[in-house]
């Protein structure tokens, strides 16, 4: 894997960045803090997501002060290009992914968990297989030195996928142990089968079914007899019932002729008293007539009509000359009605618009006296705005007055002040420069002192008598002391150039001071600009207030005015609706009296008509009493005739069948009831036993099939326990393999670093327990070497894992690049040059294709093949890369 291209957005430290990377040794160097570690943490984020953050969350990704973020990675593996792209966006408190692609050659993988899987699945390794193995990160590079055998062994069978064979022996042990409950399970099932199924062979089931069977023949044939024997009886019983049966029809026509005679006598006795009753009513009926006769004369008399006896078309007549005059008089109601109405709302509505009016100049003066309050308010604070304006004036005289002995005009402090912080920035990368040189110096003394001590040249670490350079130490103190009075003339430097900053800053805050005060004398002389206009503005809407309110009292004496001369109309309205009114009620009452008349001429002809119907009636109750009369003498008769049909003996012996054919009936019942009950419990066993004989046939079909599933199971388990044993001497057969070949490969990554110097070899045993051997064969552990030695020998164990695994996958799965993250943090200026070494090594040698190295070591940047600087700005606090030039810098040279 290649990585060719990484672009960060609002990416922690980044704001924008975007950065190409080649083949060979990269190296990104920059002061501390500058945000090198971030560019290599933006490229794991890309690949891994989530999984990257250890301990953080996505919260922290995204650039304090943005709610977005965005990280795209282009990267080459195994010829074949792609491309992987998370965006983040902050939702109230919580960021959330909101795009994550991969785009591969064939197709585009989208969500977080999908392409985290893709690339794991791609590269062979997850994320922390990624860190044990290609990506050293800073502060962990004593990472697998410091680990406990265990441990140790645990991440590197990761990382050599041994850690599988360990899943797949432990899931085939498994499925031994649930085989094997599983066969115990089912060998007690067959022995409980085995038991039941000799318990029903030995109950001779089929001979007990032969026995049942016989005895149920044997009952069905006596059931059978009974059975016709009851049909006979039956039969006896239905001719029997048939002769009483009709001797009842008899005997109930009879009845029923009986009562429809007493009832054909009453109903005619019953029409007789009708008809007298109803000439009864006639002569009512014509005493009625007269009384309304009576009655009209004398209606007739207070109506007023010419004639003495007017006719139907004389009374209509009066009556539709009355309606007529009272709808002309409903009509002037109506109007006068109308008027009285009409006049009443307007005077209600004049009298409203009045008041309305009166309050209306009341509210205007009201106003007009607020307004004059309000001009006088007004006049007051103008004078202290334009007392305001002055104080203004004299401060921003005062603030410019400042710059009089200034080291530059105004305007240009902001300018001045960031000439001073640049200025500054470098002198602090200067210090941080000298101060990591004597911090090296130092470590070299103290290393040198400590061999010296033990009899050896503190340069070669050979013998003092056999080394040329013991005065090395003198040169290297004289060589710290020198730096430490350089920093100190830095420090002196940045004292004087902070109090410049100080005086800077105080020079861009008065500038700022005037520009406040320029901008509140802007405000102040345009609210009294606004306030002058304003008051003019009101003493012109106070004059106009008090001329609206004697309009609006003018308008109101008019109003009432017209309401006093409306009331007197309403007045005349009123007196003419009570003449109407009166006039109407007499014409009603003589409308009564009219239509009385009329409906008494209507009574009595309907009385007349009622007459007509009682007669008409009369005629038809002496028809239907006559016709009555007939149906009774034919009624008699047919009973006559039933009475003569009935034959007491016959009747008799049909009683005496019937009753000896219940008998027999009922007796037969009750023995047939006994034999079904004797053959249905018989039936009963029957099944009982034919039941058991299928289950007899299920339990030995499902013994077979329990003995084919143990046989089955007893071969699964020997299989089981066969791939069991089988995984486990194949992970320890491969383990073995790995771990000679990875002391062989540590051993000549070593042997690099530490030629002719005073260690012999390395051990790796099957358990990965580590032993340095001396020169002279002493064993020491990898604790007992110093820091520098102890950070060289981790950073060759890795790169030992990297060669073995780039080894061992042939080239079909190429390995990501070597990423070092600040690996000088615990080496001296002679380990960082064997670290070099390491480096051109592992890129000339072993050939790995493409190299990261984040540092800030002078050495380690000299030894690159492309550079990259990372720069971080003061005021935004936002990191830049710069691409460089490496220097030409001779990496051989160490005296």
């Amino acid at each position: 894997m290649r990585v060719d291209r990484v672009r960060l957005l609002n990416f922690k430290c980044y704001g924008d960045a975007d950065l190409a990377l080649e083949r060979g040794v990269t190296v990104v160097h920059g002061v501390n803090g500058s945000g090198k570690s971030t560019l290599l943490e933006g490229v794991f984020f890309a690949l891994y997501g989530s999984k990257a953050l250890d301990d953080r969350t996505l919260d922290d990704v995204i650039t304090t002060g943005e709610d977005e973020s965005e990280v795209e990675l282009w990267f080459t593996h195994d010829g074949r290009e792609y491309h992987v792209e998370r965006r983040l966006k902050l939702r109230g408190d919580r960021a959330t992914t909101t795009k994550c692609v991969l785009e591969t050659p064939t197709e585009t993988i989208e969500g977080a968990r999908d392409v985290r899987r893709e690339v794991t699945e791609l590269l062979r390794m997850d994320a922390e297989a990624f860190v044990n193995c290609a990506y050293v990160r800073q502060g962990e590079v004593n990472k697998l030195i410091h680990a406990s055998p265990s441990d140790r062994q645990d991440m590197i069978d990761d990382l050599l996928q041994l850690g599988a064979l360990e899943d797949y022996r432990e899931r085939a042990s498994d499925a031994r142990l649930g085989v094997k409950t599983v066969l115990d399970g089912q060998r007690e099932v067959l022995e409980d089968l085995q038991q039941q199924v000799e318990q029903k062979e030995a109950q001779d089931l089929h001979a007990q079914l032969n026995d049942l069977k016989s005895r149920r023949a044997e009952l069905t044939e006596e059931i059978d007899h009974y059975e016709t024997q009851r049909e006979q009886a039956r039969k006896t019983l239905e001719t029997a019932q048939k002769v009483l049966e009709r001797h009842e029809e008899t005997r109930a026509e009879i009845d029923t002729l009986e009562d429809e005679i007493a009832a054909l006598q009453s109903k005619i006795e019953a029409t007789e008293r009708e008809r007298k009753d109803a000439s009864d009513e006639i002569s009512e009926i014509r005493a009625q007539r007269e009384e309304l006769a009576d009655e009209r004369t004398g209606l007739l008399e207070t109506v007023g009509l010419e004639t003495a006896d007017p006719d139907e078309e004389t009374i209509q007549a009066r009556i539709e000359e009355l309606e007529a005059r009272d709808e002309e008089l409903a009509d002037e109601l109506q109007d006068v009605t109308v008027t009285i109405e009409t006049g009443t709302e307007e005077i209600e509505r004049l009298r409203t618009e009045a008041d309305d009016l009166e309050a209306q100049a009341e509210a205007a003066r009201d106003e007009a006296d607020d307004l004059t309050a309000r001009i006088e308010d007004d006049e007051e604070t103008i004078a202290e705005r334009e007392s305001k304006l002055e104080e203004l004036e004299a401060e921003i005289a005062d603030a410019r007055a400042s710059f009089d002995d200034a080291p530059v005009d105004f305007g240009a402090a902001e300018s001045y002040l960031e000439s001073l912080e640049a200025d500054r920035e470098e002198l602090t990368a200067e210090l941080n420069d000298v101060t990591a040189d004597i911090r090296a110096a130092k470590n070299a003394i103290e290393e040198g002192e400590r061999l010296l001590e033990e009899g050896k040249c503190p340069e070669c670490g050979q013998p003092v008598e056999d080394s040329p350079h013991v005065d090395v130490l003198d040169e290297r103190r004289a060589e710290r002391d020198e730096l430490v009075a350089e920093r100190e003339e830095l420090e002196a430097e940045r004292t004087e150039l902070d109090d410049r900053i100080d005086r800077a800053e105080a020079l861009l805050e008065a500038e700022q001071r005037v520009d406040r005060l320029e901008d509140n004398r802007q405000n102040v002389e345009q609210l009294l600009a606004e306030k002058r206009e304003a008051i003019a503005d009101r003493r012109d809407q106070r004059d106009q207030l008090r001329a609206d309110a004697d309009e609006y009292e003018s308008e109101a004496d008019a109003k009432r005015a017209a309401a006093d001369e409306r009331e007197a109309e309403v007045d005349d309205a009123r007196a003419a609706l009570g003449e109407i009114n009166t006039e109407r009620g007499e014409i009603k009452e003589t409308l009564q009296t009219l239509e009385r008349i009329a409906e008494i001429a209507d009574e009595r002809a309907s009385l007349e008509r009622e007459i007509d119907q009682l007669r008409e009636r009369i005629a038809d109750w002496e028809e239907m009493n006559d016709e009555r009369r007939e149906t009774l003498s034919a009624k008699r008769e047919r009973k006559r005739d039933l009475e003569s049909e009935f034959d007491d003996e016959r009747v008799e012996t049909a009683r005496e069948d019937k009753q000896t054919a219940e008998q027999y009936i009922e007796q037969v019942e009750e023995k047939l009831e006994a034999l079904e009950a004797d053959r249905a419990e018989v039936q009963g066993k029957i099944g009982g036993v034919e039941e058991k004989l299928e289950e007899l046939e299920r339990l030995r079909e499902r013994l077979d099939r329990v003995e084919a599933q143990c046989e089955h199971l007893e071969s699964l388990y020997g299989e089981a326990e066969t791939l069991q044993t089988t995984y486990g001497e194949l992970r320890a057969e491969l383990r073995q393999r790995n771990v000679e070949t990875l002391e062989r490969l540590l051993n000549e990554t070593f042997d690099l670093i530490y030629q002719n110097d005073s260690y012999a070899a390395i051990d790796l045993d099957g358990d990965y327990r580590l032993t340095v051997y001396q020169k002279d064969g002493e064993a020491l552990e990898p604790e007992q070497l110093s820091g520098g030695e102890r950070a060289l020998f981790n950073l060759s164990l890795r790169c030992a894992i990297y060669r073995l695994l780039a080894e061992g996958v042939d080239g079909t799965a190429p390995m990501p690049p070597l990423i070092l993250d600040e690996p000088t943090v615990f080496l001296d200026s002679g380990h960082v040059t064997q670290l070099v070494s390491l480096i051109e090594s592992m890129r000339n040698d072993f050939g790995v294709e493409q190299i990261v190295v984040v540092s800030h070591d002078h050495e380690l940047v000299g030894a690159a093949d492309s550079l990259v600087r990372v720069e971080k700005d003061a005021t935004s606090n936002r990191s830049r890369l710069e691409r460089g030039e490496p220097p030409e810098v001779d990496l051989l040279a160490s005296d």
